[in-house]
């Protein structure tokens, strides 16, 4: 096999230039394009004899213009590659990827390559550029980290409220607690649960049990402000944390909760159902050694809520 040399290496390196996978175009000191192969003809709509000789920024006026140049001109200046990626830029060229429609990013994310070619005198005389189509993967990066939120959601929230779990909501109380003693500020929680829950599910079934607890969890939901948390805290029983709020307001939200909770009727299967809550109130006290403390006050109160005959507020 005879060694390529010639017209014939030329060959071979312009059919290898036409066929890769990847766009490659080379611009001069002024900009000019001097090569375009066909990845870069194909997605831009626009054969090499349309665009070579024009300036780029002339043939290709959406282009980022300020960034761009600066970029260039650091290749020539600093004679070394330059790179920029998808998450960087989500692309140079406008093109339109081919994927299925399975995000709703409109146009190829691009990977780019900045390779200066240099003279006989060491300078810089042009610059290559390197397009590479990274959509699938950037494609599958965004599904991971979607996947990831979920299971981390999931980790942390009630599958049948959408509330947030036990544990997660111990965790923001510690956190809570916390802060309370160290910025001495208030801090009141509300445990509560719903009064003869089990009555509910014998008489109209778990599927309605499970239907008033996520009507329950909503009218918590619509009273909570940005920074409190409710919980789901184990079966009919929910616990909401307070930051910022003294026992008198901890007691106001709880009241009105009580009466929304009372007001709400709930269909289920032609049945309307109504429930009560019993509330019981703590707020934080620097004499408490932790934030388990001020779930076991709560819960006493919730219990003494319970002894004086339920659908009440006790603190």
């Amino acid at each position: 096999m005879s060694d390529l040399s010639g017209n014939a290496l030329l060959k071979v390196l312009e059919t290898i230039l036409q066929e890769l996978n990847v766009g490659i175009l080379l611009v001069d000191r002024d900009r000019k394009v001097l090569r375009w192969n066909q990845f870069m003809a194909v997605h831009s709509g626009r054969p090499e004899a349309e665009v070579k000789g024009k300036d780029l920024f002339d043939a290709f006026p959406e282009l980022p213009q300020a960034w761009l140049d600066k970029k260039l001109r650091s290749v020539h200046i600093l004679k070394n590659p330059a790179f920029t990626s998808w998450q960087q830029r989500p692309y140079l060229f406008r093109f339109r990827h081919n994927r299925p429609l399975t995000s709703d990013m409109d146009h190829m994310r691009q990977d780019c390559t900045f390779i200066p070619i240099k003279d006989d005198n060491d300078e810089v005389e042009y610059v290559c550029i390197v397009v590479n189509d990274v959509t699938e993967n950037c494609i599958f990066q965004g599904q991971l980290q979607q996947a990831l939120k979920q299971v981390q959601a999931m980790s942390v929230t009630d599958a049948l409220t959408g509330l947030y779990n036990r544990r997660h909501l111990e965790t923001v109380l510690g956190q809570e607690f916390k802060r309370a003693r160290r910025h001495k500020r208030p801090l009141s929680v509300l445990l509560f649960d719903i009064d003869f829950f089990k009555k509910v599910n014998d008489t109209y079934g778990h599927r309605a049990g499970d239907t008033v607890l996520q009507s329950v969890a909503r009218l918590c939901q619509e009273m909570l402000r940005e920074h409190d948390v409710c919980a789901r805290y184990g079966g009919e029983e929910f616990c909401l944390v307070l930051p910022d709020t003294d026992l008198e307001g901890a007691c106001v939200v709880a009241e009105r909760l009580r009466k929304s909770v009372k007001q709400e009727r709930i269909e289920v299967d032609g049945n309307e159902i109504s429930v009560t809550i019993t509330i019981g109130v703590c707020d934080y006290d620097d004499t408490m050694p932790h934030h388990e403390a001020m779930l076991d006050s709560a819960d006493e109160a919730l219990y003494e809520g319970k002894e004086q005959g339920r659908d009440r507020v006790i603190s």
